[in-house]
C-alpha cells in the first residue's frame, strides 16, 4: 500500500472520529428527556427536522461505519499488547512531516489536533507492523528499494500558507494598509479574496512546496523571504494581485537507509501480501461481537 493510500485512510478516520464525537454530543444532550429528543434542530416553512430524526438519519448512514472504526481501533490495541509490537514516536513524527508536505490540502484548520492525527498515525503504522510481523525481508532487498525509491524518503522545504487575492493593484494596497493597521488577515480574506475556496478558510491553503502547479511560482520564490506571521506586498499573478501570509514552515529533510529501513520492511511486505490493510483480519483472534453483527448473518 503506497503513503498516499494510507494517509487517505488516515484522512478518513479523522473524519468518522470527528462523527462519532457528533454523535456522542448531540446525544449526550438529548440524554435529559424526550423534550431535548424532540427539539427541533430545523424548520422548513412549518415543517420541522427533530434531533432524533437527525441522530436516526445519522445512525442509519454513518453508524456502522463508526462502530467498525472504533471496534478497529481497539482491536489494534489489543493486538499489539498481545504481540508486543511497538511503534516508536520517530516513525510517527516522521510520517507526520511527511503528511504535511505531501498532502497539500492539510490544514491545520481543517483537522484534528496535531495529537489526534499523530494518534491515527501511530495506530496505522501498528497496524502495518501487525499485518507483516511475520514477513522477512532481506537486507539487500531493503537497500535495493531505498536506492531505487530515494524520492519517497525525502521531505521538500514546505511553507503553510494564506492568501488574499483581490483584482486590483490598488485593492491589494488598500488591504495591505489595513493589515497593518492590525485587521484580522483571515477576516478580510474571508470578506474579499476572490478565490473562493481559501476565501471559506480565511485564506488558509495549507502547505506548498516548490513545484506545486495549484498556485502561482511566485508564492514559493516570495516567502522564502517572509519571516512566520509576516505578510507579503501585493504581488501580481494570472488573477489579479495576492497578498501572502507566512503562517509556518517546514525544513526539507533526506531520511537515511537506517531512519526509514523498518517503513522499507513493511511497504515490501504489504505489496507481497496483496491483502487489504485492514484490523478485521484480527477480529476472530480478538473474539469481536458487535451491534451489526446479525445484520451481516442476514
Amino acid at each position: 500500500m503506497g503513503k498516499k493510500q494510507l494517509w487517505m485512510i488516515i484522512a478518513a478516520l479523522i473524519f468518522l472520529n470527528c462523527l462519532t464525537v457528533a454523535l456522542f454530543l448531540t446525544k449526550a444532550n438529548g440524554v435529559n428527556g424526550i423534550a431535548a429528543n424532540e427539539e427541533a434542530v430545523a424548520t422548513v416553512g412549518k415543517s420541522e427536522i427533530t434531533r432524533q430524526a437527525w441522530l436516526n438519519e445519522l445512525e442509519a448512514r454513518y453508524g456502522e461505519d463508526v462502530l467498525k472504526e472504533m471496534v478497529d481501533q481497539k482491536v489494534i490495541e489489543e493486538m499489539a499488547s498481545k504481540y508486543k509490537i511497538k511503534v516508536s514516536t520517530k516513525d510517527v513524527n516522521r510520517e507526520y512531516r511527511m503528511l504535511q508536505t505531501t498532502y497539500n490540502s492539510f490544514s491545520q484548520k481543517d483537522h484534528q489536533s496535531v495529537a489526534e492525527w499523530k494518534e491515527q498515525i501511530r495506530s496505522s503504522l501498528l497496524l502495518e507492523e501487525l499485518l507483516t510481523k511475520d514477513v522477512i525481508v532481506s537486507e539487500q532487498e531493503l537497500k535495493s528499494y531505498y536506492l531505487k525509491n530515494k524520492n519517497q524518503f525525502s521531505v521538500p522545504a514546505a511553507y503553510h500558507l494564506s492568501h488574499i487575492v483581490v483584482k486590483t493593484k490598488k485593492e491589494a494596497e488598500m488591504a495591505a494598509k489595513e493589515l497593518k493597521r492590525g485587521s484580522s488577515f483571515s477576516a478580510l480574506a474571508m470578506e474579499r479574496s476572490i478565490e473562493e475556496f481559501s476565501a471559506n478558510e480565511g485564506g488558509d491553503i495549507g502547505y506548498i512546496s516548490n513545484g506545486d502547479e495549484r498556485y502561482p511560482k511566485q508564492y514559493i520564490t516570495t516567502v522564502k523571504s517572509l519571516k512566520i506571521k509576516a505578510v507579503s506586498k501585493p504581488i501580481k499573478i494570472n488573477e489579479g494581485y495576492a497578498l501572502l501570509k507566512l503562517d509556518g514552515k517546514i525544513s526539507g529533510k533526506n531520511y537515511s537507509y537506517n531512519e526509514v529501513k523498518d517503513q522499507i520492511r513493511r511497504q515490501i511486505a504489504l505489496e507481497q501480501m496483496k491483502t487489504p490493510v485492514s484490523a478485521s483480519i484480527f477480529w476472530d483472534e480478538a473474539k469481536v461481537d458487535w451491534f451489526y453483527k446479525n445484520n451481516e448473518m442476514n
